[in-house]
């Protein structure tokens, strides 16, 4: 139920069984399995026969409602476009006939939040503890976080609440002061390497450079793996290494109907090894690309660099509200070609 890179914070987080706090904020870098551990957390604090180590029994009627996704203590609140990926997950927040015609939303609304403020508010069925986690905690809009801060600041008894977010900087610093956060481990690359060539089947070559390319992360680097995604990420790249010679045009035209987060963080990543390269000498994403990443720096300036840099940053605060994917990527590609004095298209 844990990776093996998790025992250290799972031993953080049970040492503060005996005082627990109404509210526990998860921050992880994405793709370390931060939402497991959450799950396994809550489930072991619903557990009615939990083993020495505080993980929970598996067996006992509380772990077969929740392995069901039906406790009744225990509630998962997400955005309704990751509510398939999520067991249990409650992300109702329309009717069923609006949701046949709308897109699914990509943030947790103020009707979820309301739902959860009724459920904290009744007792429990179990005569234990209630739990609620809550992922990502930077997809409640701001409607929802205001609601959701005044339960946080007035806990019900024996309501846990657990946060799980990516982008703590996204959290209204009201939210994050009435949270106890904690900051999970990132495991070590030999570690990540050895699991990524056990439980994807890779190469240690193939595995390593996945996990350099995903941040040290093993399952971002697993999914980046699946041949689906290195087939447009490895055309992506070819391009971005290509400098002022890229083809601005076709890049929007390729990729448009793909995911913008994927598409925003292997751009912002790319440019931060450009310009690593150019101030250290070193790369973080991408090792095997150095050569590329050194002629792209030696073709341009760390400050037209560092603008564009924050352009990107700026983009990914917005990335899941696109008013037009294609001329988004238009515009941002023409802007990385003139990164090297390339002439922009018009």
């Amino acid at each position: 139920m844990l990776y093996p890179w998790q025992s250290e914070d799972w031993t953080r987080l049970n040492d503060l069984r005996t005082q627990m706090p109404h509210a526990l904020l998860l921050q992880a870098v994405p793709g370390i399995g931060e939402v497991a551990l959450a799950r396994t957390f809550a489930q072991g604090l619903l557990c009615e026969s939990p083993r020495d180590d505080h993980l929970p029994c598996g067996t006992c009627g509380a772990c077969q409602w929740f392995a069901s996704g039906n406790h009744p203590d225990f509630r998962v609140i997400c955005p309704e476009a990751l509510a398939d990926t999520l067991p249990g997950a409650d992300a109702r927040a329309e009717t069923d006939g609006d949701k046949k015609t709308k897109t699914p939303s990509k943030e947790i609304k103020i009707e979820q939040v309301r739902e959860v403020i009724d459920f904290a508010s009744l007792g429990s069925h179990r005569q234990g503890r209630r739990v609620v986690l809550l992922y990502p905690a930077e997809s409640l809009n701001v409607h929802a976080a205001n609601a959701l801060l005044k339960t946080l600041e007035e806990p019900p008894e024996g309501v846990v609440f657990l946060l799980v977010t990516t982008q703590p900087d996204r959290l209204l610093p009201t939210i994050l002061s009435r949270c106890r956060r904690l900051v999970l481990t990132r495991p070590d690359d030999a570690q990540a390497t050895q699991w990524l060539m056990g439980e994807a089947g890779l190469n240690a070559t193939t595995a390593a450079a996945v996990l350099a390319e995903a941040g040290g992360a093993p399952l971002a680097a697993r999914a980046l793996a699946e041949p689906d995604e290195r087939g447009w990420r490895d055309w992506l790249l070819g391009q971005l290494a290509q400098g002022g010679a890229i083809d601005a045009f076709a890049c929007a035209e390729q990729l448009h109907k793909g995911s913008l987060p994927g598409i925003l963080e292997t751009l912002q990543r790319w440019c931060f090894d450009v310009l690593a390269e150019r101030m250290a000498g070193a790369v973080r994403f991408f090792p095997a690309q150095a050569q590329a990443l050194r002629r792209c720096g030696d073709a341009t300036d760390d400050v037209r660099l560092l603008g564009f840099l924050r352009e990107l940053a700026q983009q990914r605060q917005v990335q899941n509200h696109p008013l037009n994917t294609r001329v988004l990527l238009e515009a941002l590609f023409l802007k990385y070609k003139q990164l090297f004095g390339g002439p922009a298209s018009l």
